[in-house]
């Protein structure tokens, strides 16, 4: 993902702690005027989504779009189901990894990349306890040689 022009809406921090991602590809995202807009102004959440593959096309489930606020009739569910925009060698590719090895398949991140909206997906493996366990070990022994580093550098 280049620098220029990019904009965060939304991050999947839970995902990078529940899961190892192996792969990560971009995607469109189809969706309506007034979901957009609300897009704009960074009502996003993807913090519960989750991806299914149905009849060879991509959708993402629970990702929740704030209706926009002078949208009235106009605005749409903010949880519906939306379609995700990916070239049929990259589903069939996803598809094929899903059913050999036991993956599954997350949003990672919300973006615009200039006017188009775009989703960062990861082809994801589920972690155990133990590997949550390491992780936050690891957290905290950075935490602690953080803090540490400070202390001697005040001095």
């Amino acid at each position: 993902m280049s620098k220029e022009n990019v904009r965060l809406i939304a991050n999947n921090k839970k995902a990078y702690f529940d899961y190892f991602i192996e792969d990560t590809y971009e995607a469109g995202l189809s969706l309506h005027g007034t979901e957009v807009k609300s897009l704009r102004m960074g009502k996003c959440s993807v913090k519960e989504a989750f991806i299914r593959i149905e009849k060879e096309e991509v959708f993402v489930y629970g990702m929740h779009i704030s209706p926009y606020e002078k949208g009235n009739i106009f605005n749409k569910d903010p949880l519906r189901v939306r379609k995700l925009l990916l070239h049929r060698h990259e589903i069939n590719k996803i598809n094929g990894q899903l059913a050999a090895k036991g993956y599954t398949v997350v949003p990672l991140k919300v973006y615009f990349k200039g006017s188009l909206v775009k989703v960062s997906i990861g082809l994801a493996r589920g972690k155990k306890l133990y590997d949550k366990r390491q992780d936050i070990a690891k957290k905290d022994q950075r935490r602690e040689a953080e803090k540490e580093f400070k202390v001697k550098n005040l001095y």
